[in-house]
């Protein structure tokens, strides 16, 4: 993301940035289960979008009417 940040937001972005790090030293600790929340995660990179577009989804079923006998 290359947008303009205000400075209320960069302030969340290095309080969820600090709290990230807690955690991240938290599950070194054998048996310590770390919980991410959604934006957490998504700041870490853990989820990478491989959903189908919707166009692609759209051809994919036009190809399987197209084999389809009448």
């Amino acid at each position: 993301m290359n947008k303009p940040e205000t400075p209320a937001l960069e302030t969340d972005l290095k309080m969820m940035d600090s709290v990230i790090d807690e955690k991240l030293q938290d599950m070194e600790t054998p048996g310590f289960q770390a919980e991410f929340d959604p934006l957490e995660a998504e700041r870490l990179g853990a989820f990478e979008e491989s959903a189908l577009s919707e166009q692609d989804a759209l051809d994919s079923t036009i190809d399987q009417l197209q084999g389809r006998a009448k």
